[in-house]
């Protein structure tokens, strides 16, 4: 039996993020993550303006600035022979004015090697939770596999469930999302980038023909996704991988030597879209926050962001619980109640798109039956600086906790 005062199952960005700020709370607390490293492709690598702003709070700006990324200024789409700016982050408030592209484990690495340096943080890698430990009603810790394969038992004041879309954690407790109806899922690929292709900091979307696919500039190599019907993923890999090959050439206009880095159907890797989200995030001794609380959908790139916002909240308001000893569930309730609107306010927006997206993908969208929202967007050029707020900043954006902000955190270590 091991013990600790907050178990977070899960290292991905709203764990670590959680794990980071209650140590520099000085709380006791233990993230258990399965996998062996933070090396997996294709996650969300989107990092808002909102959460530089954090890493600039936290102290840990300036390492930040020292990763590979790229900065992603606009975001246009091509609706058949139709271009729109749907996004312009270039002149919304505050220092950063861009989208960092950054892997995301590198970002994941800066997190815990920050988190390493608090003497109340422990990192357990390779251990996959299994279960829950429970008191009647009551959720006292996990079960778990450690790096052996062997089983044990954490003990904890509070579980926060940071283990996604496909939650153990939240199963185990009972806890069932509302799944909202999806259009399409998505093959996400790497393309390498041709020597005259678009630079400078942009997304970009096109839609016509019956086909949506959304490529970013990442300097060396364009990270795509192409979005299919949903539920056709084996049906559409019967054809041969040229037909991929011929279907991005003809939307991204790349030639046949740019298209063939797609050597295989191995090269493409599907995410398979879900979107949901729980009535009630909590119950007692367990809470749920991120993708694990509401399961986004991949467009616009918020999930992420929108999860370590759920981290900073819950660090604020649960820090002086877990100190005095074991959260109620009115503390946990308090975490839901913060997060709520934001949460709300991105997934209409996402069924929105998804309309388009459906439209797009039915062959029904063109550039001559511009949705309302979009040609107000062509036509009105300021609303462009709207969406980008909107967008990288959002509504209700959370600041770091006093007590984690770095001179907070120095003093308490006597530096």
């Amino acid at each position: 039996m091991h013990r600790t005062t907050c178990c977070i199952a899960g290292g991905g960005p709203a764990g670590m993020m959680l794990g980071l700020l209650l140590a520099r709370a000085g709380i006791d607390v233990t993230v258990l993550e399965k996998h062996g490293d933070f090396l997996r492709d294709f996650r969300g690598d989107t990092v808002h303006p909102s959460t530089l702003r954090l890493l600039d709070e936290l102290g840990l700006g300036e390492a930040f600035a020292r990763l590979p990324f790229a900065k992603l200024e606009e975001m246009r789409a091509r609706i058949g022979d139709t271009t729109v700016v749907l996004t312009d982050m270039r002149r919304i408030p505050g220092r950063h004015k861009y989208f960092a592209m950054v892997p995301q484990w590198d970002f994941l690495d800066l997190l815990a090697g920050a988190a390493a340096a608090e003497p109340n943080f422990t990192l357990r890698m390779n251990t996959r939770v299994t279960g829950l430990r429970t008191n009647g009603d009551r959720v006292t810790g996990v079960r778990f596999l450690d790096e052996n394969g062997a089983p044990g038992e954490l003990a904890a004041a509070l579980t926060v469930a940071c283990d996604g879309r496909d939650s153990v954690v939240r199963q185990a407790a009972g806890l069932r999302q509302r799944q909202f109806e999806v259009p399409m899922d998505v093959w996400q690929v790497r393309v390498d980038a041709p020597a005259d292709s678009l630079k400078g900091g942009r997304v970009f979307a096109h839609f016509g023909g019956g086909q949506v696919a959304v490529t970013m500039d990442r300097g060396t190599y364009f990270q795509t996704s192409y979005l299919i019907g949903k539920g056709r993923d084996a049906e559409l890999r019967a054809h041969g991988i040229q037909w991929l090959r011929d279907r991005l050439g003809t939307l991204f206009d790349w030639d046949d030597e740019v298209t063939g880095s797609v050597a295989s159907w191995d090269d493409v890797k599907l995410l398979e879209v879900t979107f949901g989200r729980l009535r009630r995030w909590y119950r007692d001794g367990l809470l749920c926050i991120g993708d694990a609380a509401h399961t986004m959908s991949p467009v616009g790139g918020v999930g992420v962001n929108l999860a370590l916002q759920d981290a900073v909240a819950a660090a604020r308001i649960l820090a002086e619980p877990l100190r005095r000893g074991t959260p109620a569930v009115a503390d946990l309730a308090r975490v839901q109640k913060r997060r709520q609107l934001p949460m709300t306010v991105i997934q209409r927006s996402q069924r929105a798109e998804h309309t388009m997206i459906s439209s797009a993908l039915a062959g029904t969208l063109d550039g001559d039956r511009l949705p309302v929202p979009v040609r107000l967007l062509r036509r009105v050029p300021p609303l462009r600086t709207v969406t980008g707020y909107l967008g990288g900043i959002g509504i209700r954006p959370e600041r770091a906790p006093a007590f984690a902000r770095v001179s907070s955190a120095a003093r308490s270590r006597g530096g």
